[in-house]
């Protein structure tokens, strides 16, 4: 909404242009006034419509001399005051006036005036002259309205003025049309996601709780019972089935905008749009879509307790059967105000991405992990879907409230030093060999069933879940398998920077799987820095030696990590424990980081140089002065 409403009054020489604006502003008609005036501001105290507005209003003159004044003016006003006196001031509006307006390119709100109506003495012909507009306004959309006035009799000056913030302020042509008589779609999905929000039980109705709740959000006063029996009858007569026991429809609803609409009473609708964040073209504003949100260097992004109770909150309100699932009509439901399910989930085949009931149906566990994962990965994501769902936060924070961020963490040549990371999302990578059992481990991960065909992974996989570590806390860990992205994700400096923890696999019934481990960490050095697992999979099957310059176990013996954990995607202890170990990784690096260099050390060796030449010089000093004491 401008901050600034720039009125330019046009028309015919003679109509009055100069009159209605001196009646204005002094409240009185003053006769003999100059032809043309000067730019005149009206400061927000005087702006009826909104009070944190200023109004500039500006004369021109129509004479061929100030055409290049009156085009520059036109251009730069948000609405026209177009004022015509008699009938052949009438018939210069469609022929003129409005197309010259369009040959500007000018696409602005016209209010179409008719002056000097005190000069009419047969009101029914002051009526003909309004009737003789309705075609014009048919013919040209962009006329918000059209008024009859006196500068000289003071008879709706104020009015006129008023119908031009009005226009500005409060646009109809974004909402309805007046072709088709209903409102536009945009109009009507913003509507309808309005709705969706206010609808708490949804139920399908606003019941009369709900509606006050929405009349105290969007003007700060309550509904009486007259006035709520009245908006009722209001639809009722516009549409019978819109009104129920329960409350008023979705479809009542619309109607009763399109009701507002139909008799100039917009304002109304624009009240209730702008309170919900809505802009002039009927989008959300990316302050609410795109809030800033700082994110240091190395740190990461989390949902905070209020975030995971609005999810929380979300999935139990639309598990409309009560069978612990979101199906895929109650998903539909829940991202009805939205642009749909995120684009990210989509691209990584959700819901098969996190945990889901036997049924297919994600789970409480499986929907807040997969928005804790959105969330790691890209936050704004996160905010904007918020916004969309009507997360509602403090005043200062908004949506941010719902999200925290963690403390940065640095990668170090050496071992880290001890200590607890302060998360609790972790990505981790699964390399290793070809059928070494990297998308087992991702399936059992979900508590899927273990199928032993072979498929080889072309696109990365992702598997999201809750780890209940030793003591009871609980954190999420993000499982990749990179497929054949791997070379590009491992040479990718950010991507590394993302990741906490690499799970090692190979097939120990296979003894050429060890090796391809020790070629990956040969040919990408950058992974010594980053936490790791051994894992020895398919244990369940013999054991074999694996040809390679050193065994697993004295391997790791070697760069100081533990020996390789035997699982097998068919022994759910062993699976369950390996996953324990990946999150304990994360969460303390130094007791899982391969040993590299040690510490720097300062060196000892000049200092030592420098103490003993002190001491010679301290005992050639002393034998001098004891030999020269002796001297006769």
């Amino acid at each position: 909404m401008s901050s600034d409403v720039r009125l330019v009054l046009c028309g015919d020489e003679g109509v009055g242009k100069s009159s209605l604006i001196t009646a204005f502003v002094k409240e009185t008609f003053v006769p003999n006034i100059q032809s043309v005036l000067p730019p005149i501001s009206i400061p927000p105290e005087f702006i009826s419509v909104a009070n944190n507005l200023t109004m500039s209003i500006i004369d021109t003159s129509s004479r061929p001399q100030d055409r290049q004044s009156l085009n520059r003016e036109i251009r730069r006003a948000n609405v026209i005051l177009l004022v015509y006196a008699d009938h052949y001031t009438s018939e210069r509006i469609p022929l003129f006036w409005l197309p010259y307006f369009r040959s500007l390119g000018v696409n602005v709100p016209v209010v179409l005036c008719a002056n000097k109506c005190d000069l009419v003495v047969d009101t029914d012909s002051a009526e003909v002259i309004l009737d003789e507009m309705i075609p014009i306004m048919e013919e040209f959309k962009e006329i918000e309205s059209c008024i009859r006035s006196s500068a000289k009799e003071q008879y709706n000056v104020n009015q006129a003025f008023y119908l031009c913030q009005k226009a500005v302020i409060y646009p109809i042509a974004p909402l309805f049309d007046s072709k088709e008589q209903n409102l536009k779609p945009p109009a009507v999905a913003a509507l309808q996601r309005i709705f969706f929000l206010c609808d708490r039980d949804q139920d399908g109705f606003l019941n009369d709780k709900e509606m006050n709740d929405l009349q105290l959000k969007c003007f700060n006063k309550a509904l009486d019972h007259f006035d709520l029996q009245e908006i009722k009858s209001m639809i009722y007569k516009a549409d019978v089935g819109s009104v129920a026991e329960e409350g008023i429809s979705q479809e009542g609803f619309i109607a009763l905008n399109e009701i507002f609409a139909l008799k100039g009473r917009h304002e109304t609708t624009w009240g209730i749009l702008r309170t919900f964040h809505y802009t002039d073209s009927l989008s959300l504003s990316d302050k609410l879509l795109y809030p800033r949100f700082d994110v240091p260097q190395y740190s990461s992004v989390e949902l905070s307790p209020a975030g995971y109770r609005f999810f929380v909150d979300l999935f139990l309100l639309f598990d409309k059967d009560n069978d612990g699932g979101l199906n895929s009509i109650e998903l539909n439901s829940l991202f009805a105000p939205t642009p749909g399910i995120p684009a990210s989930w989509t691209m990584s085949q959700f819901p098969t991405t996190t945990l889901c009931n036997e049924e297919g149906h994600v789970t409480l566990q499986g929907w807040l992990a997969q928005w804790s994962m959105t969330t790691f990965q890209d936050h704004k994501t996160t905010l904007a879907y918020l916004a969309w769902l009507g997360f509602e936060g403090s005043e200062r924070g908004g949506t941010t409230d719902a999200l925290k961020v963690t403390k940065p963490r640095r990668r170090r040549k050496t071992r880290p030093k001890p200590g607890k990371v302060d998360r609790n999302v972790f990505s981790c990578y699964v390399l290793g060999a070809p059928d070494s059992g990297k998308s087992a481990i991702l399936d059992r991960f979900l508590n899927r069933p273990f199928y032993p065909l072979y498929m080889p992974t072309i696109k990365p996989r992702i598997s999201v879940n809750s780890v209940e570590m030793q003591g009871g806390k609980q954190c999420y860990m993000i499982l990749e398998e990179l497929g054949e992205l791997e070379p590009a994700v491992l040479d990718n400096a950010t991507k590394l920077d993302e990741c906490d923890v690499i799970c090692y696999t190979y097939d120990s019934s296979n003894p050429e799987s060890f090796q391809h481990i020790v070629d990956l960490r040969c040919k990408y050095p950058q992974l010594d820095r980053l936490p790791a697992v051994f894992a020895a999979l398919k244990a369940d099957l013999d054991k074999q030696q694996q040809r390679s310059d050193q065994q697993p176990d004295a391997y790791t013996r070697e760069l100081g990590l533990s020996s390789p954990l035997h699982v097998s995607a068919t022994w759910t202890s062993s699976v369950s424990e390996l996953f324990v170990q990946l999150a304990e990784a994360a969460q303390n690096p130094s007791t899982a980081t391969p040993i590299l260099e040690p510490e720097e050390k300062e060196s000892t060796v000049m200092p030592m140089i420098l103490a003993s030449s002190a001491v010679a010089v301290v005992v050639a000093a002393v034998a001098w002065m004891f030999r020269t004491s002796r001297e006769p």
